[in-house]
């Protein structure tokens, strides 16, 4: 028998959304944030993009007219994804670049996190999933971007 103390988890492997378009949820990782595809499964559908940090895995709902709209008030499930931001330029440079991308409804602009430092700001993705971006000046000398190809396939 495993010794419970020995029992460790050592981080996310990837998130997982439900999607009503695909491909607009796609173009907004890869084509807006600047993520890469790094696998499709056609047959599900999904597909599998990276930063180079983590994984996002976007599939597609059976019936996208028949979706129901996740309420975080009301319903169980993802609240939201939470991005790390490497510093404030990065952060205000994203907010104008998807301010600016076609189907998504930002929550609000850059602005604190309670007290601070840390900055956020949270948007809807084409889909309506809500993702928040942040940057914490106290955590951002421990960043270290990673080469883009070293994300791994699901």
């Amino acid at each position: 028998m495993t010794n419970e103390l020995e029992i460790r988890t050592c981080g996310v492997d990837h998130v997982g959304l439900s999607v009503s378009d695909l491909e607009s949820t796609r173009k907004f990782f890869c084509d807006c944030l600047g993520w890469r595809v790094i696998g499709e499964r056609p047959d599900y559908p999904a597909v599998f993009v990276s930063d180079g940090h983590g994984i996002v895995t976007i599939w597609q709902v059976e019936s996208p007219s028949k979706a129901i709209a996740f309420d975080r008030r009301a319903n169980v499930g993802l609240h939201h994804l939470a991005i790390t931001v490497v510093d404030q330029a990065s952060l205000d440079a994203l907010y104008r670049r998807i301010s600016a991308w076609p189907g998504v409804v930002m929550e609000f602009s850059p602005q604190l996190m309670g007290v601070g430092p840390k900055m956020h700001f949270i948007t809807r993705e084409p889909s309506g999933v809500r993702i928040e971006f942040a940057f914490n000046p106290r955590a951002s000398a421990n960043l270290v971007e990673r080469p883009k190809d070293t994300a791994a396939h699901p």
